[in-house]
């Protein structure tokens, strides 16, 4: 197939899609930081990290995503090996979280690329091993392949993290072919271990839960939380305007060009501007459930769905915790919140997707001779 016909099948307006909604992300930072002086630059970092993940975004569509399948069980296995050196010899940068480790004087969070290296991985494995999902030891296997990076996270602790590989790992595991048995088999192992789970959660986890369930008993813990709610509701219909969010300006707003920047948007560019930011956001989950339909493959299918599965499960968990219908666990919103690593990675994520539906028809046939 040529480098012509490859190229008509790229999906533009995903792409569109998603170079407006960083855009979007770039003009919130710089509202979120412009009067701090020690975040002022941030807006420009990101369009750094935006032009960074662009390269990545090309050069990995132009690579075959099938050439990932002799990569996936080497990476993994890397990828594990830096979770047990970020649980040996790793920093917590202030967090109480040991979620970081220094390599050549750069600190890494694993955890962030992990989640495309589990995608590519666990797509890997299920498409591998499609014809025998319906053994159960072909589940287990994949269960417990699942569950090694989860607990070195959860022993970070990292409780989103935790949650949001579960959530891809289960999501990519459904899709992958098991049976109706196995689904119903999965269910009630997760209910029996829950009481487990529960009882081994530690401070901050049970003090983020506590906030959620009686905000009124934690009011200082809530703050943030509450500062959200009420920038939600002073942007009204239409919004503040731009750069003129009351808790966004004057700081009340806390975390506001990461964790809480929808709060931000809805402050400044009101209901209807949230509104267009999460249909936006939910084209792009569509459009990669699309490539998935069309994939030629099992393994391009799954890498696909596990994409659109990650970027879905991000977009709800954050706006969730900023409207305080979910408790606050750091997930960040895709494309928009600041973060290196975070935007480069679902870049190179959406640069995958592009590559597969680039190669989704298996024959393809020119008139030019």
């Amino acid at each position: 197939m040529t480098n012509r016909l490859l190229w008509r099948n790229f999906d533009w307006p995903l792409l569109i899609v998603v170079l407006f909604l960083c855009g979007v992300g770039v003009a919130m930072i710089y509202s979120a930081t412009a009067n701090t002086v020690d975040l002022g630059d941030y807006w420009w970092r990101q369009t750094t990290f935006l032009a960074v993940g662009l390269v990545g975004l090309f050069v990995v569509a132009v690579i075959d995503y099938r050439h990932l399948a002799l990569l996936a069980p080497p990476a993994f296995l890397v990828f594990i090996g830096l979770l047990v050196a970020v649980f040996l010899f790793g920093e917590t940068q202030g967090s109480g979280s040991q979620r970081w480790i220094s390599i050549g004087g750069t600190l890494v969070q694993p955890t962030e690329p992990g989640k495309f290296l589990l995608i590519i991985f666990l797509a890997w494995y299920l498409s591998w091993f499609h014809d025998y999902m319906g053994r159960l030891e072909t589940l287990l296997v994949a269960l417990v392949l699942l569950i090694a990076p989860l607990a070195l996270i959860y022993l970070q602790p990292d409780l989103g993290m935790t949650a949001t590989y579960a959530f891809l790992g289960g999501t990519l595991i459904m899709v992958g072919g098991i049976r109706f048995w196995q689904l119903f088999l999965m269910a009630g192992s997760a209910v029996a271990a829950l009481p487990v789970f529960l009882g081994t959660l530690q401070g901050y986890m049970l003090e983020r839960i506590n906030v959620f369930l009686n905000p009124a008993e934690n009011a200082a813990a809530a703050f943030n939380v509450n500062q959200a709610l009420i920038a939600i509701g002073n942007g009204g219909w239409m919004g503040r305007g731009f750069g003129l969010g009351s808790q966004n300006q004057l700081h009340f707003l806390r975390v506001r060009h990461t964790d809480f920047i929808f709060s931000v948007i809805a402050e400044e560019l009101g209901w209807v501007g949230a509104m267009i930011i999460l249909a936006l956001l939910l084209f792009v989950v569509w459009r990669l459930l699309r490539i998935a339909d069309k994939a030629q493959d099992h393994f391009g299918r799954l890498l696909t769905v596990g994409v659109a599965a990650l970027i879905f499960f991000q977009v709800v968990v954050n706006v969730g915790m900023n409207m305080s219908l979910l408790p606050v666990t750091g997930l960040t919103l895709p494309f928009i919140s600041y973060g290196g690593s975070s935007l480069v990675s679902m870049l190179v994520a959406i640069g995958l997707a592009q590559s597969v539906i680039m190669r989704h028809r298996k024959i393809e046939f020119s008139s030019e001779f």
